[in-house]
């Protein structure tokens, strides 16, 4: 027997995933940026070292308990999808695309998150809420393969591999965020890894050097405090008030926001074809945020 989940503070939680995903939107533009100028590894893992010594003074001052041996597990987890995967793969990407189109390849990301957490968490999302979730998922690839040069680029399977890669990092930290709270996740995530990065992030300054105009450094910070550590805060808590299934599909409104603020800051330009997906994807989850979420009854 089934019944469906309803979680209590699950309009809190899609709130605050909201919010955190309005802090996401700016990853890809700012990513652009930085790579610009700077080399996509110092960009992609640099982010992460930096975002970890703010982490760091954090969790020293708040005087929070140190993880268990099977957080640490799930927090590694985490690490590899959120910390390294994503960040790495998409700074690489970037090399390459302008950040409007990775905005709409990104769209299809609330798709893997909502499958991973379903996995993840045991929870059977209805037929009709996969339907609408696969419309989009659907209706973003075909708009790549019809926009790029001729198809797919390499550039873009980089992308859909930093997606999955996300995707697992935001479900395993929506779970633990239940037990140890959402910015502790990403805190965690961050500072155990650190030690990882540091000897990449120093070969690649030390081939590269860090020479860079001033708005290069800009989106590296933003990369560095709101897209790696930041807005995690908000949208793990989000995750888990909200249940990942349900919250990831807010994330269907960032190609709303990435291509406002691509257009806005990199005079990137936006077609309407873009927007006519961007418009279906929000109907998507509108339509989406209304079906059944079942998780099989405890024997």
């Amino acid at each position: 027997m089934t019944t469906t989940i309803h979680h209590p503070k699950e309009n809190l939680g899609m709130l605050l995933g909201l919010i955190g995903v309005a802090g996401f939107s700016g990853t890809l533009p700012a990513t652009r940026l930085a790579v610009g100028s700077l080399d996509p590894t110092l960009v992609g893992l640099g982010r992460s070292v930096a975002a970890a010594a703010v982490a760091a003074v954090l969790l020293l001052l708040l005087r929070q308990p140190l993880p268990t041996r099977r957080q640490v597990r799930s927090l590694f987890i985490v690490a590899a999808g959120v910390v390294v995967g994503f960040p790495l793969l998409s700074a690489w990407a970037l090399k390459q695309l302008p950040a409007a189109h990775g905005a709409i390849l990104v769209a299809v990301l609330p798709l893997f998150t909502a499958l991973a957490g379903a996995l993840r968490s045991g929870v059977r999302p209805s037929g009709g809420f996969w339907l609408t979730s696969l419309a989009s998922c659907a209706t973003v690839l075909l708009f790549s393969l019809s926009s790029g040069n001729g198809g797919l680029q390499l550039a873009d399977l980089f992308l859909l591999a930093a997606i999955v890669a996300g995707a697992i990092g935001y479900a395993e930290g929506g779970e633990l965020a239940k037990e140890i709270g959402g910015w502790q996740v990403i805190c965690w995530a961050l500072v155990l890894t650190a030690p990882f990065l540091l000897l990449p992030v120093g070969i690649a300054i030390w081939q590269h050097g860090i020479a860079a105009p001033r708005e290069a450094w800009l989106g590296f910070v933003y990369v560095s405090l709101i897209s790696q550590l930041f807005g995690f805060f908000l949208w793990y808590q989000g995750l888990a008030l909200g249940g990942v299934v349900r919250v990831s599909q807010v994330q269907f409104m960032q190609p709303f926001m990435t291509l406002a603020i691509s257009a806005t800051l990199l005079g990137e330009r936006v077609t309407p074809a873009m927007l006519g997906v961007a418009a279906f994807i929000v109907v998507m989850v509108a339509i989406g945020r209304r079906m059944p979420i079942a998780a099989a009854r405890p024997a």
